[in-house]
């Protein structure tokens, strides 16, 4: 066998070898996806037994506190002693205790009234949990919290706390998920697709405003994306405006790709969309 032959041969062997790993790469991803949708599917199942067995148990304390306050109408106010009106709120305490068992929110009653504890998660992962004391004596008060200063506490409590507890707690805890699923994106971004990312990604502390630039390749040649997403309902973790845009001399194909990725942003979590490019075979940061 000659020289040429020799080399061809090599070529061909290099070929079939890269071949072969592309085919086990993209089996292995194949694979994983597959386990990523069951293990969805377990989830969405949980999420469904856990809503049902939520809804009994706020079934049963709806009718409880209706039991209560007919306890309580059939005694005058004025004339029940602080003892009778302190373990009625015990007793209310208790049963909405029970209720939250399932979303999300514990707690325990301390001598000056309720400790609740407000855990969040996104996508079946648990973030941090952040803690409100109640006092309950006369009038419901904070008296302590863990909150972060630019959740609108003092807001949900003026138009719920003295009126709905339950309320109060529930939305409040809309607000911390949320708030921790737009962090959680804002994260999954920077760590797993920070070599597609260019400069800074740029967020607030309320994470509702994010900029970020990012580069696509069109025909070897390589276009900045700007993106800015707005999220205008602080108890979503889906942004309310979208807007990607790119430079006037980038081609008319890449105004159609910015149209479509505006619409993945909108739909779905931050990280699932550059995921869903690399995916659909789309190139970005000017990676062939």
């Amino acid at each position: 066998m000659d020289g040429g032959n020799v080399n061809a041969w090599d070529g061909v062997l290099a070929h079939l070898e890269m071949l072969e790993m592309r085919a086990h790469e993209a089996a292995m991803k194949q694979q994983e996806k597959e386990l990523q949708e069951e293990k969805l599917a377990r989830l969405k199942a949980r999420v469904k037994e856990l809503r049902l067995q939520r809804d009994e148990l706020r079934a049963k304390v709806d009718l409880q506190e209706k039991q209560l306050e007919k306890e309580g109408a059939t005694t005058d106010p004025a004339q029940a002693s602080p003892k009778a009106v302190l373990q009625w709120k015990i007793k209310s305490l208790q049963a909405m205790l029970q209720v939250f068992y399932l979303t999300g929110i514990s707690g325990k009653l301390t001598r000056q009234g309720t400790c609740f504890c407000i855990s969040t998660a996104y996508e079946g992962t648990y973030l941090d949990s952040y803690y409100v004391d109640l006092l309950t004596k006369s009038e419901v008060q904070i008296y302590r919290h863990s909150v972060p200063p630019f959740i609108p506490l003092e807001q949900i409590a003026k138009q719920y706390l003295q009126t709905d507890i339950r309320r109060f707690l529930s939305v409040l805890s809309d607000h911390l998920n949320a708030y921790v699923g737009r962090r959680y994106q804002a994260d999954q971004l920077q760590e797993h697709f920070s070599d597609q990312i260019k400069g800074t990604l740029q967020r607030n502390s309320l994470c509702n405003l994010l900029v970020f630039n990012y580069n696509v390749s069109s025909k070897s040649e390589t276009f900045p994306f700007n993106v800015r997403l707005l999220y205008g309902d602080l108890c979503r973790s889906l942004p309310t405006e979208v807007i990607v845009s790119c430079t006037s001399d980038a081609p008319a194909s890449l105004t159609e790709t910015a149209t479509a990725h505006s619409d993945l942003f909108r739909r779905m979590p931050l990280h699932k969309a550059f995921r869903s490019f690399s995916s659909a075979g789309e190139t970005l940061d000017g990676t062939p």
